[in-house]
């Protein structure tokens, strides 16, 4: 297992992180602390959790998942954890959080609020890297990177990272931090796979000027580069087969992920990953990988079974005939998502 930097931070992580969001809806406990076992055991030492947690967000079970992390965490030594969570943005943009009565923001009231119920839930007093999960364009970015430098200064937090961020608020934050002269950004955490590449096109060049790791979550595009929605299929217990049954945003959702154009371009990948002798889930997580901007790729499971083919691409390095091929895939297909 290698280890890069996060950011300009002195913290260096696994490159594969472990992702933990359907723990508490589709992976019970007992699941979840075998799933984190054998990752531990595998070498990976980064983990990555929020408040909202599990999804689908639902009230009934808001903060399920930080609660199995937190029994777990108590039975590995605490140093030896590099234990990622998140505050929720606000709840009046894309969906409602569960979270403070779906009243969320990134002002002091809510990121204060949230650390302490973080900390309490995971069983810990310091977080070390902690996120917020969308941002928060209507509140100054002077007010939350103020907040969030006082719980780094209070040794709640050692160091911060941004998710679901644009290129625009990565650098109005950044400018906000130094400016103040208050702890910035390290990382930022989006969405990017091989069937969603967008991240390419603006952000992975604020990362390499301004010295930000991406840790990118879905490198599956949400199990789409599985293969397992491929013929038209919505496998029983599969996230998306559930949220086209939801309907609303959540099937909405799951459209921009399983769609037409996604399934040719995985159907496609497929082929490419059977040539190259390997399983598209390995290629797809080393390709995430496989970037100068890319501190670790955050990986989801749901069962054990599903562990071994990502740990494959530990130590993995693409040829460069299977980069260029993935290449030509994305520049036939382009924007599968969007």
């Amino acid at each position: 297992m290698q280890h890069r930097r996060l950011g300009k931070s002195a913290i260096y992580v696994s490159d594969i992180c472990m992702g933990t969001m359907t723990f508490g809806s589709q992976a019970d406990e007992a699941t979840a602390h075998r799933i984190l076992d054998m990752s531990y055991e595998a070498g990976i030492n980064f983990f990555d959790t929020a408040e909202g947690y599990p999804v689908p967000p639902d009230v009934k079970w808001v903060g399920r998942t930080e609660e199995i992390v937190g029994r777990w965490l108590k039975t590995k030594p605490r140093d030896a954890i590099i234990l990622a969570t998140k505050v929720s943005g606000p709840s009046h943009v894309w969906f409602k959080s569960p979270c403070r009565g779906g009243m969320t923001a990134l002002d002091r009231h809510n990121i204060t609020t949230a650390i302490e119920g973080s900390l309490k839930r995971l069983q810990t007093d310091y977080i070390d890297l902690y996120q917020t999960h969308w941002p928060d364009h209507g509140t100054a970015y002077e007010e939350t990177m103020e907040t969030l430098d006082e719980l780094v200064r209070a040794g709640k937090v050692r160091i911060l990272g941004c998710s679901n961020e644009t290129s625009w608020g990565l650098m109005k934050s950044i400018q906000a931090s130094e400016r103040l002269g208050v702890a910035r950004y390290h990382t930022i955490q989006n969405n990017f796979s091989m069937n969603n590449r967008r991240f390419e096109d603006e952000l992975a060049q604020v990362c390499r000027e301004e010295g930000v790791s991406l840790i990118p979550y879905s490198p599956l595009a949400g199990g789409v580069l599985s293969g397992k929605y491929q013929g038209g299929a919505t496998p029983e217990g599969a996230r998306f087969s559930r949220y086209l049954s939801l309907g609303g945003r959540q099937a909405e959702m799951a459209k921009r992920f399983v769609n037409d154009k996604s399934l040719a371009a995985t159907e496609r990948y497929l082929a490419l990953a059977a040539e190259a002798g390997m399983d598209l889930v390995t290629m797809a997580t080393a390709w995430s990988k496989q970037h100068d901007y890319v501190a670790s790729t955050i990986v989801g499971v749901t069962t054990e079974a599903q562990v071994a083919p990502i740990l494959a691409a530990a130590d993995m390095v693409l040829p460069d005939d299977v980069m260029k091929a993935i290449y030509k895939i994305s520049r036939e297909i382009m924007y599968p998502m969007g």
